[in-house]
């Protein structure tokens, strides 16, 4: 009897935390549910200036309209042809500044590049751009023979080349892809940056990542998705 009666409470013990267990997956299950949906955004953010303060703002309102925009210029790529604004029209784009002699970060730079070109390979809406911070040197041969010799394809990834004041104008004063704040830079103060930065249709600045590292190309490629996404 003693023993029938230790066997019923060990079934009624057993029971007991099985209800638990299963009351407490199903908790979680649900905390998880609602932390994933909280974390999640509509958009991605707008920046205008150098502090790369991100801006909430739903595309196509009148706020987006007052924001900061890339403005046109007109350089020539590795196979010699004018490249403007109007390249990049209705298109998603990624752009940074190299120098094709550059020893160090540019090659990995480069390689990370590629990476987002074979993501985005066959997809018409995203280009890459990458602006020569040695237009001098890096004319529109040294350019092809950089592409020929990276992978780049033409057309998909133009490499630029073109008035020096005008390719340091646009990565100081308009990409902002220097993080020196506040520090006065002339054109003979060497520009060089692994920022890699992401426009939308509109030529808005809609996300600044580090080049070399391998988790923000990642979530490079993931923002590059989700923008595809949005209604201008």
């Amino acid at each position: 009897m003693k023993i029938l009666l230790e066997r019923k409470n060990h079934k009624a013990i057993f029971f007991f935390l099985f209800i638990i267990t299963i009351s407490c997956k199903k908790q979680i299950k649900k905390e998880n549910i609602k932390v994933e949906e909280t974390s999640r955004v509509d958009n991605l953010p707008y920046y205008q200036d150098e502090s790369f303060t991100p801006y909430w703002i739903t595309p196509g309102s009148k706020e987006e309209k007052k924001i900061h925009k890339i403005p046109d210029f007109k350089l020539l790529n590795q196979l010699g042809d004018t490249i403007s604004q109007n390249t990049f029209k209705n298109k998603i784009y990624i752009t940074d500044f190299f120098f094709t002699t550059c020893p160090g970060i540019c090659l990995k730079m480069t390689n990370n590049m590629t990476k987002i070109q074979e993501e985005f390979k066959y997809d018409d809406e995203i280009l890459i751009l990458s602006h020569s911070v040695m237009p001098s040197t890096d004319t529109v041969p040294v350019l092809k023979i950089y592409a020929n010799n990276n992978g780049v394809i033409n057309n998909k990834w133009h490499l630029v080349t073109g008035d020096k004041n005008q390719i340091y104008q646009l990565g100081r004063d308009h990409y902002f892809v220097e993080n020196d704040l506040g520090e006065e830079k002339s054109i003979d103060d060497f520009l060089h940056t692994e920022n890699f930065l992401l426009i939308d249709k509109n030529k808005h600045i809609r996300g600044i990542y580090n080049g070399l590292n391998r988790a923000s190309i990642a979530q490079l490629i993931t923002d590059i998705k989700a923008l595809k996404k949005e209604k201008y």
